[in-house]
């Protein structure tokens, strides 16, 4: 809410008040920040001299802050101190730091749908505990809700129907707020519960479109539109639409009850509330690696370059080339170059002996031969320890197995050997005592 500094005809203490700064003004009188001793933050409004004279006006001032008393609510302000037997009539009610309504529209633009409903839902729930007490508040409009922390607050309420502002004989007997008025306002019938329930549709209406839902133009214009044109509601979301229709009918019995009204603005906000988070995207997945860009790419696609060069290299991977323990992240070019990756080139007539990467460990070997150079980018699958027992005890079985055949191979030769020997020396024998020796 802006704040003025105080005129030199500003009064600087009211009642018990302290006066600090202007909050505004009206046809009614002046309204001032103010605050008690002990430091309590109020907003005060003196009425005007030439009201303050008029007997039957303070009479209806009399009436409407008594009941004001009475009224009971978080939505509301509530009524601090009044002094109806001033010379200048005040009262004082609880200042409610936040922009108005009006204001906050003007500066962002229209509110999304489910943020009217809940400030829908939080002044019906207001304004039934205003006609509980038998108060109709007569000029409800978004200058007259204010947007606390704590969420929306109604002032003014039952005052400006004493001003004659909403309650009028003919077309265009008075000036007030003729976008929001009421049309049983506008003929001088009886208000009644439901000329509130008028009034906050075209609020929430001006709320969620960002403009009256009468148009503009003079007060005889607008109030004749209140009477015999329907509300133009093109730029309310389908979601409210209806329901503020209902709320804008030109027969009091037509519309729904604050009561009603609260009920199903609530249901509105936790539908729309569900919806956005039906339709809000999903979080992005984090990928193992992102894809490299600059410097990085340049190198990667060199890697891949000398990868594919290699035999028997497996294919790359998609990440990024690690550079733990490199020191520009580059691959090691030359056969003293200490830039990082693997080596290439060289004194060495042929691939190196595993390969070591960044991290310094020793490559693996292919089936066909042995790997070419690694490139940082790649990593070394973990051992399964499991595997790597049952592979050494299949070997240990299959290298005793074949150490006994061979032993028993040799076995079997020897003897076969000497039985040769000893039939071939036999063999001899006989020949050499041949026919006709013998003994």
């Amino acid at each position: 809410m802006a704040m003025m500094r105080l005129r030199r005809e500003d009064p600087r203490v009211v009642g018990s008040f302290r006066l600090h700064r202007r909050l505004g003004a009206g046809g009614m009188g002046v309204v001032y920040l103010g605050s008690d001793r002990r430091g309590q933050r109020v907003a005060l409004k003196v009425i005007r001299p030439d009201l303050a004279e008029d007997q039957e006006f303070r009479s209806r001032f009399a009436r409407e802050v008594s009941a004001a008393r009475r009224i009971r609510g978080g939505c509301t302000a509530r009524l601090v101190a009044a002094d109806l037997e001033a010379d200048r009539p005040w009262f004082a009610t609880q200042y409610v730091p936040g922009p108005s309504l009006h204001d906050k529209v003007a500066a962002e633009g229209p509110l999304a749908a489910a943020e009217v409903a809940v400030v829908g839902a939080a002044l019906s729930e207001g304004l039934v505990a205003v006609h509980e007490a038998g108060v109709v508040h007569r000029d409800l409009k978004p200058s007259n809700i204010l947007l606390s922390p704590k969420g929306p607050r109604i002032i003014d309420f039952g005052i400006a129907w004493a001003t004659g502002a909403s309650t009028l004989t003919h077309v265009g007997t008075a000036v007030g707020s003729p976008g929001f008025l009421a049309p049983e306002q506008v003929r001088g019938a009886a208000v009644t519960p439901a000329t509130d329930v008028f009034a906050l549709g075209a609020t929430l209406a001006y709320a969620a479109m960002a403009d009256s839902p009468f148009g503009h133009g003079s007060s005889e214009v607008m109030l004749y539109r209140v009477v015999h044109e329907e509300a133009q509601l093109r730029g309310v979301p389908d979601a409210l639409a209806p329901l503020l229709r209902a709320c804008l009918a030109k027969d009091p019995e037509e519309r729904p009850s604050t009561l009603q009204l609260s009920l199903r603005l609530k249901e509105i906000a936790a539908r729309e509330a569900q919806g956005l988070s039906d339709v809000r995207p999903p979080a992005p997945r984090q990928e193992q690696h992102e894809r490299p860009t600059g410097r990085l790419a340049e190198e990667y696609a060199e890697q891949r370059t000398q990868r594919r060069a290699a035999p028997g290299t497996p294919p790359p991977r998609t990440g990024p080339p690690r550079t733990n323990g490199s020191r520009d992240g580059g691959p090691r070019t030359g056969g003293g170059s200490k830039t990082g990756g693997a080596r290439t080139g060289g004194s060495r007539p042929s691939a190196p002996r595993g390969t070591r990467g960044s991290s310094g460990r020793p490559g693996p070997r292919s089936g066909t031969g042995r790997q070419g150079p690694r490139t940082t980018g790649t990593r070394l699958r973990p051992a399964n320890p499991r595997l790597l027992r049952q592979r050494l005890f299949v070997f240990v079985v299959v290298t005793l197995l074949v150490a006994l055949g061979i032993a028993a191979a040799q076995g079997c030769q020897g003897p076969a050997r000497g039985l040769g020997d000893v039939r071939q020396e036999q063999g001899v024998s006989d020949v050499r005592q041949g026919p006709g020796s013998g003994s």
